[in-house]
C-alpha cells in the first residue's frame, strides 16, 4: 500500500470523525416537535449541513480509496476514528477522556498494524 493510499484512507477517516462531531453540535438543534418548519430548520443547521457535506465528500473519496486498495486492508483503517472522535470530544466539547479509551486505542492501533503487514 503506497502512501497516497494510506493518506487517502486517513482523510476519510477524519472526514467521518469531523462529522461525528458535528453531528454531536447539531444534535441540541433536533426538533422536539415535528412541524415542516422545525424539520427544515434542522435540516438546514450549520453542524448538520456541514456534516453531511464532509460525508458527502467523505464518502465519494472513500469510494474512489476502495479502487486502489482491498476492502480488506482499508476498512480496518475506519476504526482510527474510534481514537480520532474522543480525542476531538474532548478537544472541541470537554468530554472526558478515559484511560479505557487511551488503552482502546492502544489495541486498536496493533491490529491495524497486524493487518496492514
Amino acid at each position: 500500500m503506497t502512501v497516497f493510499n494510506v493518506a487517502i484512507i486517513l482523510i476519510c477517516v477524519l472526514g467521518i470523525s469531523i462529522g461525528q462531531i458535528l453531528f454531536k453540535l447539531a444534535s441540541p438543534f433536533f426538533p422536539t416537535v415535528v412541524t415542516w418548519s422545525s424539520v427544515f430548520g434542522f435540516l438546514f443547521n450549520k453542524y448538520l449541513f456541514s456534516a453531511l457535506i464532509i460525508y458527502g465528500f467523505a464518502t465519494i473519496l472513500w469510494v474512489y480509496a476502495l479502487r486502489l486498495v482491498p476492502l480488506s486492508i482499508a476498512y480496518p483503517f475506519m476504526a482510527l476514528a474510534f481514537i480520532i472522535v474522543p480525542i476531538l470530544g474532548m478537544l472541541f466539547l470537554n468530554e472526558p477522556f478515559h484511560w479505557r479509551t487511551l488503552l482502546g486505542a492502544g489495541l486498536i492501533i496493533m491490529g491495524l498494524i497486524v493487518i496492514v503487514r
